[in-house]
């Protein structure tokens, strides 16, 4: 399951002929104004040749030179006309520059400063987007990997800002796309748990292991990691030598999930491990365990999606 794409930042255009509309810049960085004739201030400003070459810089994907041009900006003109649109601005350039934690900085900024300006709400949105990616990197992004095996707590984090975006701002048009990400990222920490498991599995730690099956099916019930929650508590249950749960939770997964893996036609479970531990060949067992070595399983079902 792909991570949805991030929303283009929205920012309000300052004319004067019209009402304040509002326009969709994307995240390449188009120019605030297109239209010089409607601005009011002077075509040769410094600050708007600055801003200008920010903008380029942004375009062409330079964004050492786009946050140093915006930063002197804002510096020297604190309260020109394009100051605040440079802050907000600020906040994309760090984080396409993979400066995430400098892009939570400010976005946190720009709200403290600017607690009622009409594109707040897209700071709110931009933390949310740069604390999920706080442990990416350019070259991470280029190798696709599966990120519930990473450290989750920067997604967790991404979690609660996307929730406190949506409280706040409820009618946002950032909204639709926070919730999408807040479901990827249920879906990835669900499956997260699931992974810690399987280690606790292999470390022989089964109440451990039965306790993130549960948090899964307890508390992340629509989603993907959902059977394989259900699949970990049969696990750790029948390890555990309680077979009455055990049997309960298997009739669970077969009537939910009768396709999960570890059950046959006759909805039997089989998760890999007997009670002795892992389930050994003959091989394995004549040769006093040199060959044939048995792998610990991984209860990785993901319907629907590639693992």
């Amino acid at each position: 399951m792909e991570a949805p794409a991030v929303t283009k930042p929205v920012f309000f255009q300052l004319k004067w002929s019209v009402l304040l509309l509002v326009v969709s810049l994307g995240l390449s960085g188009c120019s605030l104004f297109d239209n010089d004739d409607e601005l009011s201030v002077d075509v040769t400003s410094g600050e708007q040749q600055m801003y200008r070459q920010a903008q380029r810089y942004i375009d062409s994907s330079n964004y050492d030179l786009a946050i140093s041009t915006l930063q002197q900006l804002e510096s020297r003109y604190p309260f020109g006309k394009y100051a605040e649109q440079a802050q907000l601005e600020l906040i994309y350039a760090h984080h396409a520059a993979f400066e995430n934690e400098a892009a939570i900085e400010a976005a946190e900024r720009f709200i403290r400063l600017h607690p009622q300006h009409p594109s707040v709400d897209y700071a709110f949105y931009m933390k949310g987007v740069a604390a999920y990616d706080l442990n990416q990197t350019f070259f991470s992004s280029l190798i696709p990997s599966d990120d519930s095996k990473r450290d989750v707590s920067g997604v967790r984090e991404a979690f609660a800002e996307f929730s406190n975006l949506l409280n706040r701002y409820p009618n946002s048009r950032y909204a639709q796309d926070a919730r999408a990400r807040m479901v990827y990222i249920r879906n990835m920490l669900a499956r997260h748990e699931i992974h810690v498991a399987n280690y606790y599995f292999k470390r022989g730690a089964y109440m451990a292991a039965l306790k993130r099956g549960q948090n899964v099916v307890e508390t992340m019930q629509e989603t993907t990691a959902a059977a394989d929650g259900l699949a970990v508590m049969a696990q750790a249950y029948i390890l555990l030598e309680m077979n009455e749960l055990a049997e309960d939770t298997v009739r669970v997964l077969c009537l939910n999930y009768p396709e999960h893996p570890n059950l046959d036609d006759d909805c039997n479970f089989d998760g890999g491990y007997d009670i002795d531990g892992f389930e050994r060949s003959w091989l394995n067992q004549a040769t006093f365990g040199l060959l044939d070595p048995p792998e610990a399983p991984q209860f990785d079902y993901r319907p629907g999606f590639e693992s």
